[in-house]
C-alpha cells in the first residue's frame, strides 16, 4: 500500500512562534501568503490539523477560490479536499466550524476517543480508531487505502512534531513572517521530541521565495532527498 506524500505547512514568526498567547488567533500570513496556502490546499487530496488547532482557532479549512474548486471538479476530484483531524482524547465539540463547511470529514483517534465521539459526531464525520494510542504510520496507511495521494498537514505544534519525530514527512513549506512574538507561553512550530538524526541531520533547502512580505522556505525532509 502506498502512503500519501506528506507536506507540512506552517507560518512562523521570526522567533519561531505560530501564534501568540492571546485569545484571538494571530494572523502571521498576509493576503498573498493566504492565497498561496489556498493554492496548496487545492492541490492536496486531504488536509490535516490537530484537535488543539480546532479548539484554539476554530477554522473552516476550505479551498476559498471558486476557480480552484472548479478546477478540482473538472479533474474529477471532490470540490474540497478531505478534511482530517486527530485527537487522542476525543475532546471535540460538534459545533466547531470544521464539521459544518466543505466536504467529507475524517477523525483519527484512540479506542477511548472513539467511544466518546461515535455518537457526538454521528452523521457529520467518520471516526476511525488507531488503537489504544495514536499511530501516525497507521493513519497514513489508512489514508493511502482511501486513495489519498497528497496530504497537507497544517498544524499545529503537536501534529508537526509528531510527523517529524516519526520521520513521516516528505516536504516542509515554512512561511516566515516579519513579526516577533517574544512570549514563552505562545505555541511554537515544534515541541521537544527525539527527532531522527537530531541536530546533525540537515534537511535540503530547495527554494526560497518572497510572497507578499513573507519569506517561504521549502525543504525536502527525507534522508535520501537531503543526501542526493
Amino acid at each position: 500500500m502506498t502512503r500519501p506524500y506528506v507536506l507540512l505547512s506552517a507560518a512562523v514568526s521570526l522567533d519561531g512562534y505560530i501564534d501568540d498567547a492571546g485569545p484571538d488567533r494571530l494572523l502571521l500570513s498576509d493576503a498573498a501568503d493566504f492565497d498561496r496556502v489556498d493554492r496548496v490546499r487545492a492541490e492536496s487530496d486531504a488536509i490535516l490539523v490537530g484537535a488543539e488547532t480546532l479548539r484554539r482557532d476554530n477554522p473552516r479549512l476550505l479551498v476559498n477560490s471558486a476557480e480552484r474548486r472548479a478546477a478540482r471538479t473538472a479533474q474529477g476530484k471532490p470540490e474540497f479536499p478531505l478534511k482530517v483531524t486527530v485527537t487522542a482524547s476525543g475532546d471535540l465539540d460538534r459545533e466547531l466550524n470544521f464539521w459544518h463547511h466543505g466536504g467529507a470529514k475524517l477523525v483519527y483517534t484512540t479506542d477511548s476517543g472513539a467511544a466518546r465521539l461515535a455518537d457526538r459526531l454521528a452523521g457529520i464525520a467518520e471516526v476511525v480508531t488507531l488503537g489504544p494510542e495514536l499511530d501516525f504510520g497507521a493513519l497514513l496507511d489508512d489514508l493511502g487505502g482511501r486513495g489519498i495521494g497528497r496530504l497537507m498537514v497544517e498544524g499545529g505544534t503537536g501534529m508537526h512534531t509528531a510527523f517529524l519525530a516519526a520521520d513521516l514527512a516528505d516536504e516542509l513549506h515554512l512561511a516566515v513572517a516579519p513579526i516577533v512574538v517574544g512570549d514563552s507561553a505562545a505555541p511554537r512550530f515544534l515541541g521537544p521530541a527525539d527527532f531522527p538524526g537530531g541536530p546533525t541531520r540537515r534537511r535540503r533547502l530547495t527554494k526560497v521565495e518572497q510572497v507578499g512580505d513573507m519569506a517561504v522556505l521549502r525543504y525536502l525532509l527525507r534522508r535520501e532527498d537531503a543526501d542526493s
